[in-house]
């Protein structure tokens, strides 16, 4: 083979620079660990820059901070374009430090009212989208400042919870501050009154898209008023006045999609409304005053989107040249070479409240669904996490996710829904989606991925397709809900014999024991499931050594330690006097008690075949604690921590320290409540 080597050349002015060459290929024979020093910082800016857009903002501060050259290039205008603050805590003194390199943003995502106070500190007048998540919280006080802060607003969206506190004063505030807004999506605001809506149509002239979702009244006659809109949704919306909707909205010149899904609406209201000449598009998913009446068709002409109907067919009708493939009606769109703006506006708009509505009912889960799932909702979700839109990727992932549960309680899941998802490639997809640098598509695919693999064969395949190194290289984020939904997917794929190998092999092991030390406070969630997995882990020989090298007895027995013991007596005082939330949060403490004698005995149980039963043994505080929890109100609690204490027994050197610790007293007590 000859030896073929690529000159870099710089240029400085108009002399050029033959910079130090390194060999493409070697000689064969060439030792290949020769080692070959690589100087990072002579890379191109565009390069440097590119791989920025690869990384998620923490690692951009992190590689910005490693020299002046790459500080200078992190702070470059066209990285800080969009920013999405949902992973972070996001107080006054993070945004003020952002503030300097928020000049030229133009989209923001951010979740809780928190975040919503502080991004005012960014000092971004230039904002043209807002998101929202987790915006129950926010005032009125606070969407109005923000609202004339940023004048040169086109789009905000806040949802898909509920926005309890936020009233008509404030979309009056946003209608006034916002003339150049094009998009307003609200969800569970109580009322949207009259004087709120005609003062969007008289400031908004560009208002084509609205979404009062979930609403408990909205103004009927005065939405008939936004002559702009070209995009309706009042999904889930109660106390509708339909006879005022025929009325009003049949008149609008431009409205060309509207959305009443999950809504008591009645036949005759959209027969009266598909007499519109501009409407094209009618999305009716979930009414059951709708597929009650089995008379009911669509002859105007108009494509109806509803449970009962093909969607995928009425998708396709809105397009004149296209695939006679139905299913493949969005990858065709996504593809075509000679775009059409106004059916690519319905589709973009279709998408979102496709993913909106398609994840409620699945939350919700209704009777009498499951051949609309099998037959269509599978395949409408996958569809949609292949969406531009991050956000409808998002919640289709989240969708996949809880759909396929039918007992959140016990775990179960449809296995006909989940084998529907294998079946058309939705494992690859969400892999691929969970190896995006952006953490929402990476903790939500990883919930659908966990969800899914409570099924064996959608735990082969996601085996088979590298799924457990994604997930313990997920399972290292130093984002907490990415790590959490990750180590959880590890928990339920730990359940299989023929995966336990593979999760060590990945160091999916020492991840999870990593985040017990990480997560040690304040993350109950991560915590459960790293521990569950552990305990399913240290089941195999092998990998209970794993567990025990690389840390995982000290961490459990801190797991075990640090969780509150109180006596039988002093726990039902205790549950009298608390409320709900600290109920559910002593449960997570029990469950954690439970996980970690579990882990622990499953540690012990392998006698002579390795160390770990004197390993466990010596830890200090492990005997003790696991005494303690003998004494625990839950019996899952007691008996997994006296089945460790048992199998601690077999080991002479445990035996003494056992009963000093009062672990005799504490089996008889177990074994008699058994009786």
């Amino acid at each position: 083979m000859s030896r073929r080597v690529r000159r870099k050349v710089a240029r400085k002015g108009k002399d050029k620079v033959v910079l130090p060459s390194y060999p493409e290929l070697e000689d064969e024979g060439s030792s290949l660990d020769q080692k070959v020093v690589v100087d990072w910082t002579r890379l191109p800016d565009d390069t440097v820059i590119q791989l920025f857009t690869c990384l998620n903002y923490r690692d951009r501060a992190s590689l910005s901070s490693t020299c002046r050259t790459w500080r200078v290039l992190g702070i470059s205008p066209c990285l800080w374009q969009s920013l999405d603050l949902r992973p972070h805590k996001c107080d006054a003194t993070t945004t003020a430090s952002l503030a300097s390199r928020c000049v030229n943003l133009q989209k923001l995502r951010f979740r809780g009212a928190e975040s919503a106070d502080a991004i005012i500190s960014l000092k971004a007048r230039g904002l043209r989208e807002i998101s929202g998540d987790y915006c129950r919280k926010i005032s009125d006080a606070t969407l109005s400042v923000i609202a004339a802060r940023h004048e040169a607003l086109e789009s905000l969206q806040l949802g898909p919870d509920f926005c309890e506190r936020i009233s008509s004063d404030a979309i009056k505030a946003i209608a006034i501050c916002c003339p150049k807004l094009r998009k307003l999506r609200l969800s569970g605001i109580r009322d949207v009154d009259g004087e709120a809506i005609n003062a969007l149509a008289k400031h908004c002239w560009n208002l084509t898209d609205i979404g009062f979702i979930d609403c408990l009244n909205v103004d009927e006659i005065a939405l008939g008023n936004v002559l702009s809109v070209q995009f309706l949704s009042v999904a889930g919306t109660t106390n509708m006045k339909w006879v005022l909707v025929s009325q009003h909205w049949g008149k609008l010149p431009n409205l060309t999609g509207l959305d009443v899904s999950r809504t008591d609406v009645v036949p005759t209201v959209l027969r009266l409304l598909s007499s519109s000449r501009s409407l094209k598009v009618l999305c009716a998913l979930n009414c059951p005053a709708l597929e009650e009446d089995s008379s009911f068709s669509n002859n105007k002409g108009k494509s109806l989107l509803a449970l009962f109907t093909d969607i995928f067919k009425g998708l396709a009708s809105l397009f004149v040249d296209i695939s006679k493939q139905e299913r493949n009606i969005f990858s065709d769109w996504r593809n075509l070479k000679k775009k059409d703006k106004n059916l690519d506006e319905i589709m973009n708009w279709l998408e979102w409240i496709l993913s909106h509505s398609l994840l409620r009912i699945a939350e919700s889960n209704p009777q009498g669904l499951d051949n609309f799932w099998l037959s269509q909702g599978a395949a409408l979700l996958l569809s949609l996490m292949q969406s531009s839109q991050e956000d409808v990727q998002e919640r289709a992932a989240t969708g996949l996710a809880t759909f396929v549960v039918i007992d959140d309680e016990n775990a179960s899941i449809d296995g006909g829904r989940a084998e529907a998802v294998m079946k058309d490639g939705g494992i690859c997809l969400l892999l691929n989606l969970a190896r995006s640098w952006r953490e929402g598509l990476q903790s939500e695919a990883a919930k659908a991925i966990a969800n899914l693999s409570v099924n064996t064969n959608v735990a082969k395949a996601v085996a088979e397709e590298g799924g457990i190194n994604i997930l313990a290289n997920l399972a290292r984020s130093m984002n907490r809900l990415v790590a959490e939904e990750a180590a959880g997917g590890l928990w339920n794929l730990s359940v299989g014999e023929e995966h336990k190998g593979a999760i060590a092999e990945a160091g999916g092991v020492k991840a999870l024991v990593d985040l017990i030390f990480k997560w040690s406070t304040g993350g109950d969630g991560v915590l459960e499931r790293a521990a569950g997995a552990l305990a399913n882990l240290a089941a195999d020989d092998k990998c209970s050594m794993e567990v025990a090298v690389v840390g995982g007895v000290h961490a459990l027995v801190m797991l075990a330690r640090n969780c509150k013991f109180e006596g039988v007596q002093e726990q039902v005082q205790y549950f009298i006097k608390i409320d709900a939330r600290s109920i559910k949060k002593h449960w997570a403490h029990s469950t954690l008690q439970r996980l970690a004698a579990r882990a622990l005995a499953n540690l012990a149980a392998h006698g002579d075949s390795n160390s770990n039963n004197a390993a466990v043994g010596r830890e200090t505080g492990a005997l003790e604690a696991l005494v303690q929890l003998t004494r625990s109100p839950h019996e899952g609690v007691r008996q997994e921590a006296a089945g460790a204490l048992w199998n601690l027994s077999f080991d002479d050197r445990n035996r003494e320290a056992i009963a000093a610790a009062g672990g005799v007293e504490a089996l008889v007590r177990c074994s008699l409540s058994r009786a």
